[in-house]
């Protein structure tokens, strides 16, 4: 059995992360998710949330939002509307955006559309955590494009 698989975290603008890793931990519908080399085929769908990538001691801190991930024994697909990486998270934007998509749902009108702006403030949760834990986490990044 291999000690490393193959991964790729994809958005409709780039490919925001590919490479091996030996560990990637993921928000499913299901729950929080940590996927080892060998793993069962696996088709489930993502929600917004924090993924890490590990190399042995390198981590990747990733704000994630909706999207599907496809496991194989050898490779990992990611397919996201947004992948951030957590060194690029502004967390002053992200909170302020939270602030406008919380206002709006509180203004109750009749042309806000209630279902996105719970994901966007679900995503902008996600994207203040990653980029707070990444303040924290003193460990080695792995440099990937």
């Amino acid at each position: 059995m291999a000690s490393t698989f193959t991964i790729e975290i994809i958005t409709p603008e780039r490919i925001t992360y590919s490479g091996s890793a030996v560990s990637v931990t993921l928000p499913t519908a299901a729950g929080q998710i940590t996927v080892l080399p060998g793993h069962i085929p696996l088709v489930s769908p993502l929600v917004a949330g924090e993924a890490i990538v590990r190399n042995g001691s390198d981590e990747v801190y990733l704000a994630v939002s909706t999207g599907i991930v496809q496991i194989n024994a050898d490779s990992i697909k990611i397919l996201t509307s947004s992948a951030e990486r957590a060194e690029d998270i502004d967390e002053a934007r992200a909170e302020q955006a939270r602030q406008r998509a919380v206002q709006l749902m509180a203004e109750r009108r009749d042309d806000v559309d209630y279902a996105a702006l719970s994901a966007k403030i679900e995503k902008e949760i996600a994207r203040m955590h990653v980029a707070r834990k990444r303040k924290h986490h003193s460990g080695p990044q792995i440099n990937q494009e």
